[in-house]
Protein backbone atom coordinates (compact mmCIF):
# COMPACT_ATOMS: atom_id res chain seq x y z
CA UNK A 1 0.00 0.00 0.00
CA UNK A 2 1.19 3.53 -0.84
CA UNK A 3 0.07 6.67 1.00
CA UNK A 4 -1.68 8.82 -1.63
CA UNK A 5 -4.68 11.14 -1.46
CA UNK A 6 -4.60 12.04 -5.15
CA UNK A 7 -8.11 10.74 -5.77
CA UNK A 8 -9.64 13.15 -3.25
CA UNK A 9 -7.65 16.07 -4.65
CA UNK A 10 -8.78 15.65 -8.25
CA UNK A 11 -10.95 13.21 -10.24
CA UNK A 12 -8.13 12.57 -12.72
CA UNK A 13 -4.47 13.49 -13.15
CA UNK A 14 -4.05 15.92 -16.08
CA UNK A 15 -1.89 14.73 -18.98
CA UNK A 16 0.77 17.40 -18.45
CA UNK A 17 1.28 16.22 -14.87
CA UNK A 18 1.34 12.58 -15.96
CA UNK A 19 4.04 13.38 -18.51
CA UNK A 20 6.16 15.25 -15.98
CA UNK A 21 5.79 12.42 -13.45
CA UNK A 22 7.56 10.07 -15.87
CA UNK A 23 10.83 12.01 -15.84
CA UNK A 24 13.74 10.27 -14.04
CA UNK A 25 14.16 13.35 -11.86
CA UNK A 26 10.61 12.98 -10.53
CA UNK A 27 10.76 9.19 -10.34
CA UNK A 28 13.78 9.46 -8.05
CA UNK A 29 11.48 11.00 -5.45
CA UNK A 30 9.55 7.74 -5.18
CA UNK A 31 12.44 6.58 -3.00
CA UNK A 32 12.84 9.75 -0.92
CA UNK A 33 10.54 9.68 2.10
CA UNK A 34 8.41 12.39 3.66
CA UNK A 35 9.34 11.41 7.21
CA UNK A 36 13.02 12.36 7.01
CA UNK A 37 14.43 8.95 7.90
CA UNK A 38 12.47 8.69 11.16
CA UNK A 39 10.41 5.87 9.70
CA UNK A 40 13.50 3.64 9.66
CA UNK A 41 13.80 3.77 13.47
CA UNK A 42 11.95 1.64 16.05
CA UNK A 43 10.24 4.51 17.88
CA UNK A 44 6.57 3.56 18.42
CA UNK A 45 5.56 7.00 17.13
CA UNK A 46 6.89 6.12 13.68
CA UNK A 47 5.85 2.46 13.76
CA UNK A 48 2.24 3.72 13.65
CA UNK A 49 2.73 5.10 10.12
CA UNK A 50 0.31 3.20 7.90
CA UNK A 51 2.12 3.22 4.55
CA UNK A 52 5.16 4.57 2.71
CA UNK A 53 4.73 8.28 1.91
CA UNK A 54 7.24 9.65 -0.56
CA UNK A 55 8.25 13.05 -1.84
CA UNK A 56 6.89 11.87 -5.20
CA UNK A 57 3.44 11.20 -3.72
CA UNK A 58 3.53 14.55 -1.96
CA UNK A 59 4.71 16.51 -5.01
CA UNK A 60 2.02 15.09 -7.28
CA UNK A 61 -0.51 15.87 -4.57
CA UNK A 62 0.66 19.47 -4.39
CA UNK A 63 0.39 19.81 -8.17
CA UNK A 64 -3.15 18.42 -8.14
CA UNK A 65 -4.18 20.80 -5.36
CA UNK A 66 -2.68 23.80 -7.14
CA UNK A 67 -4.43 22.76 -10.35
CA UNK A 68 -7.70 22.30 -8.44
CA UNK A 69 -7.61 25.82 -7.03
CA UNK A 70 -5.97 27.76 -9.89
CA UNK A 71 -6.34 25.85 -13.17
CA UNK A 72 -2.91 27.31 -14.05
CA UNK A 73 -0.36 24.98 -15.63
CA UNK A 74 2.59 27.16 -14.56
CA UNK A 75 1.59 27.08 -10.92
CA UNK A 76 0.70 23.39 -11.00
CA UNK A 77 4.08 22.41 -12.49
CA UNK A 78 5.90 24.67 -10.03
CA UNK A 79 4.11 22.77 -7.27
CA UNK A 80 5.01 19.45 -8.86
CA UNK A 81 8.71 20.31 -9.14
CA UNK A 82 9.15 22.04 -5.78
CA UNK A 83 10.89 19.00 -4.20
CA UNK A 84 12.73 17.80 -7.31
CA UNK A 85 16.11 18.67 -5.76
CA UNK A 86 15.31 17.24 -2.31
CA UNK A 87 18.12 14.97 -1.02
CA UNK A 88 17.78 11.58 0.64
CA UNK A 89 16.13 11.84 4.07
CA UNK A 90 15.13 15.39 3.09
CA UNK A 91 15.50 17.79 6.04
CA UNK A 92 18.07 15.52 7.72
CA UNK A 93 20.57 17.02 5.28
CA UNK A 94 19.54 20.49 6.51
CA UNK A 95 20.38 19.27 10.03
CA UNK A 96 23.67 17.93 8.68
CA UNK A 97 24.42 21.38 7.23
CA UNK A 98 23.59 23.10 10.54
CA UNK A 99 20.15 24.37 9.52
CA UNK A 100 17.64 22.71 11.84
CA UNK A 101 15.72 25.92 12.54
CA UNK A 102 14.75 27.11 9.04
CA UNK A 103 15.33 23.80 7.20
CA UNK A 104 15.97 25.58 3.91
CA UNK A 105 19.65 24.82 3.29
CA UNK A 106 18.84 22.22 0.62
CA UNK A 107 16.25 24.23 -1.33
CA UNK A 108 18.68 25.44 -4.00
CA UNK A 109 18.97 23.34 -7.10
CA UNK A 110 15.37 23.17 -8.33
CA UNK A 111 16.03 25.26 -11.41
CA UNK A 112 19.20 23.33 -12.23
CA UNK A 113 17.43 19.97 -11.92
CA UNK A 114 14.68 21.14 -14.26
CA UNK A 115 17.08 22.69 -16.77
CA UNK A 116 19.16 19.50 -16.92
CA UNK A 117 16.15 17.27 -17.62
CA UNK A 118 15.62 16.68 -21.32
CA UNK A 119 12.13 15.31 -20.75
CA UNK A 120 10.98 18.21 -18.58
CA UNK A 121 12.46 20.77 -20.98
CA UNK A 122 10.55 19.16 -23.86
CA UNK A 123 7.32 19.25 -21.85
CA UNK A 124 7.82 22.91 -21.01
CA UNK A 125 8.51 23.79 -24.66
CA UNK A 126 5.34 21.98 -25.72
CA UNK A 127 3.34 24.25 -23.42
CA UNK A 128 5.24 27.46 -24.21
CA UNK A 129 6.83 27.58 -20.77
CA UNK A 130 10.34 28.30 -19.54
CA UNK A 131 12.33 26.92 -16.64
CA UNK A 132 11.82 30.23 -14.87
CA UNK A 133 8.05 29.79 -15.02
CA UNK A 134 8.16 26.64 -12.89
CA UNK A 135 11.45 26.67 -10.95
CA UNK A 136 10.30 28.68 -7.93
CA UNK A 137 6.95 27.82 -6.40
CA UNK A 138 7.43 30.61 -3.86
CA UNK A 139 6.24 32.94 -6.66
CA UNK A 140 2.76 31.48 -6.43
CA UNK A 141 1.01 31.99 -3.06
CA UNK A 142 -1.52 29.20 -3.59
CA UNK A 143 1.41 26.80 -4.01
CA UNK A 144 3.54 28.26 -1.21
CA UNK A 145 3.52 31.19 1.19
CA UNK A 146 4.94 32.20 4.54
CA UNK A 147 3.98 30.30 7.69
CA UNK A 148 1.50 30.18 9.37
CA UNK A 149 -0.61 30.76 6.26
CA UNK A 150 -2.12 27.84 4.34
CA UNK A 151 -0.71 26.80 0.96
CA UNK A 152 -1.10 23.71 -1.21
CA UNK A 153 2.26 22.43 0.04
CA UNK A 154 1.27 22.67 3.73
CA UNK A 155 -2.22 21.40 2.97
CA UNK A 156 -0.94 18.27 1.23
CA UNK A 157 1.59 17.17 3.81
CA UNK A 158 -0.81 17.96 6.66
CA UNK A 159 -3.68 15.93 5.23
CA UNK A 160 -1.28 13.21 4.08
CA UNK A 161 0.31 12.82 7.48
CA UNK A 162 -2.97 13.11 9.39
CA UNK A 163 -4.28 10.14 7.42
CA UNK A 164 -1.02 8.22 7.47
CA UNK A 165 -0.55 8.55 11.25
CA UNK A 166 -4.16 7.55 11.79
CA UNK A 167 -5.44 10.83 13.23
CA UNK A 168 -8.20 11.17 10.61
CA UNK A 169 -9.85 9.01 7.97
CA UNK A 170 -9.70 9.70 4.25
CA UNK A 171 -13.35 10.77 4.43
CA UNK A 172 -12.53 13.26 7.18
CA UNK A 173 -9.63 14.61 5.11
CA UNK A 174 -11.97 15.05 2.14
CA UNK A 175 -14.50 16.82 4.38
CA UNK A 176 -11.86 19.40 5.30
CA UNK A 177 -10.59 19.70 1.73
CA UNK A 178 -14.05 20.29 0.31
CA UNK A 179 -14.51 23.30 2.61
CA UNK A 180 -11.52 25.10 1.08
CA UNK A 181 -11.57 27.96 -1.40
CA UNK A 182 -9.31 30.79 -2.55
CA UNK A 183 -9.54 33.86 -0.30
CA UNK A 184 -7.65 37.12 0.18
CA UNK A 185 -5.51 37.51 3.27
CA UNK A 186 -4.92 40.60 5.39
CA UNK A 187 -2.58 42.03 2.76
CA UNK A 188 -4.84 41.26 -0.17
CA UNK A 189 -2.81 38.26 -1.35
CA UNK A 190 -4.48 35.04 -2.44
CA UNK A 191 -4.51 32.27 0.15
CA UNK A 192 -6.34 29.02 0.64
CA UNK A 193 -8.95 29.32 3.36
CA UNK A 194 -12.08 27.67 4.72
CA UNK A 195 -15.71 28.45 4.03
CA UNK A 196 -16.77 26.88 7.32
CA UNK A 197 -15.59 27.38 10.90
CA UNK A 198 -15.93 23.75 11.96
CA UNK A 199 -13.68 22.49 9.19
CA UNK A 200 -11.15 25.27 9.77
CA UNK A 201 -10.82 24.51 13.48
CA UNK A 202 -10.56 20.78 12.83
CA UNK A 203 -7.80 21.34 10.29
CA UNK A 204 -5.90 23.84 12.45
CA UNK A 205 -5.94 21.45 15.39
CA UNK A 206 -4.87 18.57 13.16
CA UNK A 207 -1.98 20.61 11.79
CA UNK A 208 -0.98 21.44 15.37
CA UNK A 209 -1.03 17.72 16.23
CA UNK A 210 1.32 17.04 13.34
CA UNK A 211 3.47 20.03 14.27
CA UNK A 212 4.06 18.46 17.67
CA UNK A 213 5.20 15.25 16.00
CA UNK A 214 7.58 17.16 13.71
CA UNK A 215 9.41 18.57 16.75
CA UNK A 216 8.83 15.70 19.16
CA UNK A 217 11.86 14.29 20.93
CA UNK A 218 11.89 11.10 18.83
CA UNK A 219 11.75 13.19 15.66
CA UNK A 220 14.47 15.69 16.61
CA UNK A 221 16.69 12.99 18.06
CA UNK A 222 16.33 10.71 15.04
CA UNK A 223 17.04 13.47 12.54
CA UNK A 224 20.12 14.67 14.42
CA UNK A 225 21.52 11.16 14.85
CA UNK A 226 21.01 10.35 11.18
CA UNK A 227 22.57 13.69 10.20
CA UNK A 228 25.62 12.84 12.33
CA UNK A 229 25.84 9.36 10.80
CA UNK A 230 25.77 10.79 7.26
CA UNK A 231 28.37 13.44 8.13
CA UNK A 232 30.69 10.78 9.59
CA UNK A 233 30.24 8.58 6.51
CA UNK A 234 31.02 11.52 4.25
CA UNK A 235 34.11 12.45 6.26
CA UNK A 236 35.27 8.82 6.15
CA UNK A 237 34.90 8.75 2.36
CA UNK A 238 32.20 6.07 2.48
CA UNK A 239 29.66 8.34 0.79
CA UNK A 240 29.95 11.60 -1.12
CA UNK A 241 27.74 14.65 -1.03
CA UNK A 242 26.46 13.78 -4.50
CA UNK A 243 25.28 10.41 -3.16
CA UNK A 244 22.79 12.31 -1.01
CA UNK A 245 20.97 13.30 -4.20
CA UNK A 246 20.51 9.72 -5.41
CA UNK A 247 17.78 7.83 -3.56
CA UNK A 248 17.46 6.25 -0.13
CA UNK A 249 17.85 2.56 -1.12
CA UNK A 250 21.04 3.42 -3.01
CA UNK A 251 22.45 5.47 -0.13
CA UNK A 252 21.57 2.87 2.52
CA UNK A 253 23.13 0.13 0.40
CA UNK A 254 26.31 2.17 0.02
CA UNK A 255 26.48 2.79 3.78
CA UNK A 256 25.97 -0.90 4.49
CA UNK A 257 28.78 -1.99 2.19
CA UNK A 258 31.14 -0.60 4.84
CA UNK A 259 31.31 -2.73 8.00
CA UNK A 260 31.50 0.21 10.39
CA UNK A 261 28.61 2.11 8.88
CA UNK A 262 26.52 -1.01 8.37
CA UNK A 263 26.66 -1.38 12.15
CA UNK A 264 25.95 2.34 12.65
CA UNK A 265 22.88 2.05 10.40
CA UNK A 266 21.63 -1.02 12.28
CA UNK A 267 22.12 0.86 15.55
CA UNK A 268 20.18 3.85 14.21
CA UNK A 269 17.31 1.54 13.29
CA UNK A 270 17.18 0.18 16.85
CA UNK A 271 16.40 3.50 18.57
CA UNK A 272 13.05 3.07 20.32
CA UNK A 273 12.94 5.56 23.20
CA UNK A 274 14.41 8.68 24.82
CA UNK A 275 15.71 9.38 28.32
CA UNK A 276 17.18 12.62 29.60
CA UNK A 277 20.53 13.05 31.25
CA UNK A 278 24.10 14.21 31.17
CA UNK A 279 25.85 13.39 27.93
CA UNK A 280 22.70 13.64 25.86
CA UNK A 281 22.25 15.82 22.80
CA UNK A 282 20.19 19.01 22.71
CA UNK A 283 18.48 19.64 19.39
CA UNK A 284 16.42 22.67 18.43
CA UNK A 285 14.14 22.45 15.41
CA UNK A 286 11.67 24.53 13.44
CA UNK A 287 8.11 24.53 14.78
CA UNK A 288 5.43 24.15 12.11
CA UNK A 289 1.80 25.15 12.56
CA UNK A 290 -1.00 26.59 10.42
CA UNK A 291 -3.43 29.35 11.36
CA UNK A 292 -5.92 29.28 8.46
CA UNK A 293 -8.39 31.88 7.31
CA UNK A 294 -12.15 31.48 7.64
CA UNK A 295 -14.10 33.23 4.90
CA UNK A 296 -15.36 36.63 6.02
CA UNK A 297 -14.20 36.14 9.62
CA UNK A 298 -10.39 36.09 9.88
CA UNK A 299 -7.92 33.56 11.21
CA UNK A 300 -8.79 30.68 13.48
CA UNK A 301 -6.50 31.99 16.24
CA UNK A 302 -8.74 35.06 16.53
CA UNK A 303 -11.95 33.06 16.45
CA UNK A 304 -11.26 30.04 18.65
CA UNK A 305 -9.75 30.67 22.08
CA UNK A 306 -8.91 27.01 22.68
CA UNK A 307 -6.86 26.82 19.50
CA UNK A 308 -5.12 30.11 20.32
CA UNK A 309 -4.16 28.80 23.76
CA UNK A 310 -2.84 25.54 22.31
CA UNK A 311 -0.90 27.41 19.63
CA UNK A 312 0.70 29.78 22.14
CA UNK A 313 1.60 26.89 24.46
CA UNK A 314 3.16 24.98 21.56
CA UNK A 315 5.29 27.96 20.55
CA UNK A 316 6.49 28.41 24.16
CA UNK A 317 7.51 24.79 24.66
CA UNK A 318 11.29 24.55 25.18
CA UNK A 319 13.58 22.14 23.39
CA UNK A 320 16.40 22.15 25.94
CA UNK A 321 16.37 18.66 27.45
CA UNK A 322 19.53 16.59 26.68
CA UNK A 323 18.33 13.43 24.92
CA UNK A 324 19.83 9.95 25.10
CA UNK A 325 18.52 7.21 22.83
CA UNK A 326 17.30 3.86 24.15
CA UNK A 327 17.99 0.88 21.89
CA UNK A 328 15.74 -2.10 21.34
Amino acid sequence: MIMRLWDIYAPTVPDFILQAMESPEMRRLQNVGMNCGCEYTSFPLFRRIHAPYSRFDHSVGVALLVWRFTGDIRQALAGLFHDIATPCFAHVVDFMLGDSMTQEATEDGTGTAIAQSEGIRALLRAHGLSTGDVADYHRYPIADNDSPRLSADRLEYTLGNLVNYGFVTRDRAKWMLDALTVLRDEKGQTELGFTGMEEAVAFANGAMEMGRIYVSEPDRFSMQMLAALLAEARDAGVITMSDLWRDEPYLIDKLCRDARFAEEWRRYRRYRGIIHGEGGIVVHAKKRFIDPLVQGRGRVSRLDADFKNRMDAFLREPQNEPMIGILS
